[in-house]
């Protein structure tokens, strides 16, 4: 006879599956954090570091993600909303970075932000490939999957800024296509924030019932 009821193993092959997949897209994610965060200080690109840093995120939403493979909703809510706070900071960092550049201005270099932003999408495609299956399976799969989604929006915009740059010879294209993946960072940290809260219980009243 089966050591569990059906739905039992159906559900801790479901949460294996899930396991594997966030174990991959972590080692994915923490690389290319490295690889992009070089590459943008030796290319002089805010739009570039906005990208490591969102890789950065991700491996530490995946591996939060982890952690709660097997919890209850509750806790997959309140990771996932930790998520959204953390794709928030990411934001205010990058919007620094950019208030930097427009006191300090440069041109960054065309060709790295090129070449790295095509690594980062290949990197980031085969992520959204791994996580497309998990995305409706419960609030903390598709929290992720909402992360690696604006991972391509983010290499692609990189990649155009680089074409921009080279094209005009000027920093303000890094500069603007940064500024645009902060305003889609913190819609996506609002958008994650709000599916917590929903999949969050209601404070129940401290007052006992008379």
């Amino acid at each position: 006879m089966s050591g569990c009821c059906d739905d039992g193993c159906a559900t801790e092959a479901l949460r294996e599956k899930q396991r594997g997949t966030l174990q991959a897209v972590l080692a994915i994610n923490a690389v290319m954090f490295v690889v992009i965060v070089i590459a943008a200080q030796f290319a002089g690109s805010t739009a570039l570091f906005a990208d490591s840093l969102d890789n950065l995120g991700d491996a530490l939403t995946y591996g939060l993600s982890l952690m709660v493979v097997a919890s209850t909703t509750s806790a997959k809510a309140k990771v996932a909303l930790f998520k959204g706070v953390l794709i928030l900071l990411a934001a205010i960092l990058v919007a620094g970075q950019i208030a930097y550049k427009l006191v300090n201005p440069d041109t960054p270099i065309f060709e790295l932000m090129g070449v790295f932003s095509l690594a980062a999408l290949a990197a980031n495609s085969l992520c959204l490939g791994l996580l497309w299956r998990h995305r409706h399976e419960d609030i903390n799969m598709n929290s992720v999957w909402e992360c690696s989604r604006n991972d391509i929006a983010t290499n692609l915009s990189v990649f155009i800024a680089a074409g921009a740059v080279w094209a005009t010879h000027s920093g303000w294209p890094d500069v603007l296509v940064a500024t645009a993946l902060v305003i889609l960072l913190v819609r996506s940290s609002a958008r994650v924030i709000s599916a917590a809260l929903r999949e969050l219980p209601p404070q129940q009243s401290m007052r006992p019932d008379p």
